[in-house]
């Protein structure tokens, strides 16, 4: 987790320079959450606005290249990603000290963690754009994104070895080491479909107007890695404020599966893998914060995570599954 400690610094003003400088825009900036690297809303006089990336100086260029791409394929696919922006010289990368800078377009909207994300109609369709984004990736591919990657699901039993140790509470912890066993101990596993995928579905990555997901934004976690990855990250933070949660995660399910359809290992292990996202969460929790205890964006989610899993995990998987089906 060392990339915290190379994580950008800029103020608002050097941003809203920055992007004058490079894009020429005049624009106020304003900080917007991020883990590891740092984030500008820019505001326009015409109220235009704009995602101003700064990387972290650790990250490759091969990466955000490949993020790119990706970006690009889905330009012409899809209405619900974002758009890279050129800089004046028609760069679609920008360098400035040690970090990568990009632009990207924003989507209006609101995030689905700042609503009542009970809706059948927003969850559904949550899972039907999941699913399309899914079906479009599989034949997408960049070598960049083949990649050790420390919130890919297929390294959950290795980062929650490591880290579990540092969860003070001893309970929470045996619950997250439990809940990688149970993963490891599926056959199907090894049959998963994989894809490049954009890997981290979370509530405030998805976008809502009205009844409708209008935006998944954040290509930072893209990777190469089990194609249902997308569809269990969304679940597992879709159901942490609900008191029925297997029937709101249905709603999600079925809408992905309307438009890309499950596999039958997939259906089989799609709840543990939602519980070892959880458990992730958890683990790398409690190491970043160890290094980047004021870091606001590390703590979203937490309490609720630590509230819910244990809830989750005493619950039975053949139920979740036939009420998913």
């Amino acid at each position: 987790m060392h990339l915290l400690e190379h994580s950008p610094n800029l103020s608002v003003e050097a941003a809203a320079d920055l992007a004058r400088v490079l894009y020429g825009i005049s624009a106020t900036a304003r900080s917007l959450p991020s883990e590891r690297d740092q984030n500008f809303l820019l505001t326009t006089e015409t109220t235009e606005r704009f995602v101003l990336k700064i990387a972290n100086a650790l990250e490759e260029r091969s990466l955000l290249v490949a993020q790119n791409a990706l970006m690009s394929y889905l330009a012409s696919r899809v209405d619900f990603s974002q758009r890279i922006v050129k800089t004046l010289t028609g760069d679609e990368l920008a360098t400035f000290n040690d970090y990568f800078v990009r632009l990207v377009t924003y989507i209006p909207g609101t995030t689905l963690a700042k609503i009542d994300s009970s809706s059948p109609e927003v969850l559904r369709d949550l899972g039907r754009k999941l699913g399309k984004l899914d079906q479009i990736l599989s034949d997408f591919d960049h070598p960049a994104l083949h990649r050790d990657f420390h919130w890919d699901l297929r390294n959950g039993s290795r980062i929650i070895q490591q880290n579990a140790p540092l969860i003070h509470d001893q309970y929470l912890s045996d619950i997250v080491r439990r809940c990688a066993a149970q993963v490891e101990n599926y056959d199907s596993v090894a049959q998963l479909r994989r894809s490049i995928i954009h890997g981290d579905a979370n509530d405030y990555n998805v976008i809502v107007e009205g009844a409708r997901v209008v935006g998944l934004i954040d290509f930072g976690d893209a990777v190469y890695s089990y194609t249902v990855g997308d569809l269990a990250v969304a679940l597992a933070y879709v159901v942490l404020d609900k008191e029925e949660p297997l029937q709101v995660a249905a709603e999600v399910v079925r809408g992905y599966d309307e438009v890309h359809p499950l596999t039958e290992d997939e259906f089989s292990v799609l709840f543990d893998l939602m519980l070892l996202r959880l458990s992730m969460s958890v683990c790398h929790a409690a190491h970043q914060q160890k290094a980047q205890p004021q870091n606001e964006y590390l703590n979203i989610s937490q309490a609720a995570i630590r509230k819910k899993l244990p809830e989750l995990a005493r619950l039975d998987r053949e139920e979740a599954i036939k009420t998913w089906l």
